[in-house]
C-alpha cells in the first residue's frame, strides 16, 4: 500500500492560488474531468474514479482525526469500460463526486485545484512517501507555506461526506 500526506482546505477561487503557483514556475501538468463513485464497504473508502477515459479502483484508509493527514491508498486500473455497471451489482452505491480537477505536479506532490459540483473550490495536496516520512513532511510543508494555505480553515473531511451533507 502507498502512503501520502495530504491537506484540503475550501477556496472562494482559484486565482490566487493559481497566481502564486505561476509565480514560481509551477505549471498546470493536466485538467482531468473526474467522477468518484463512492461505495459501501465494512472499513476504509472504496470509490471508482472514472478519469478522462480511465477507471481506477481506489481503496483508502486515513484517520482524520489525527494530527497529520496520512493516507494509505492502493490503486488498481481496470480496463474494462463497464466497471460502474459490474461494482453496481454487489456493491451498494453512496454518492457520486463530479468535479473537474486542476494537476500541478511539483517534486511528488499534487496539487489539486479542484471545482466540485454542488460544493465549490477547493485545493488539495497530496505528498507521496517515497524517501521516508520526514522527507514527504519537508515537501508537504514547503509547499503548504508557498501557498499560504494556513489562511485557510483545513477541512478534514472528503468530497464523499461533504456531498452527503449538503444533500441532507
Amino acid at each position: 500500500m502507498a502512503r501520502n500526506l495530504e491537506i484540503k482546505v475550501k477556496l472562494d477561487s482559484n486565482k490566487r492560488i493559481k497566481k502564486i503557483l505561476s509565480t514560481n514556475n509551477i505549471k498546470l501538468a493536466e485538467v482531468l474531468k473526474q467522477k468518484d463513485i463512492y461505495y459501501k464497504v465494512k472499513e476504509g473508502l472504496l470509490k471508482l474514479r472514472i478519469e478522462n477515459g480511465t477507471q481506477t479502483l481506489i481503496f483508502y484508509n486515513r484517520n482524520e482525526k489525527s494530527k497529520k493527514r496520512w493516507s494509505d491508498y492502493f490503486l488498481l486500473d481496470i480496463n474494462s469500460p463497464d466497471a460502474e455497471k459490474f461494482l453496481d451489482k454487489f456493491l451498494k452505491r453512496i454518492v457520486e463526486v463530479k468535479k473537474i480537477r486542476k494537476l500541478y505536479l511539483h517534486d511528488n506532490t499534487r496539487i489539486h485545484l479542484d471545482r466540485v459540483d454542488k460544493l465549490g473550490y477547493f485545493l488539495e495536496l497530496e505528498t507521496r512517501v517515497l524517501n521516508g516520512l520526514r522527507d514527504a513532511e519537508k515537501r508537504f510543508n514547503y509547499l503548504v507555506e508557498l501557498l499560504e494555505l494556513k489562511k485557510y480553515p483545513e477541512l478534514r473531511d472528503t468530497y464523499r461526506n461533504l456531498l452527503i451533507r449538503e444533500l441532507k
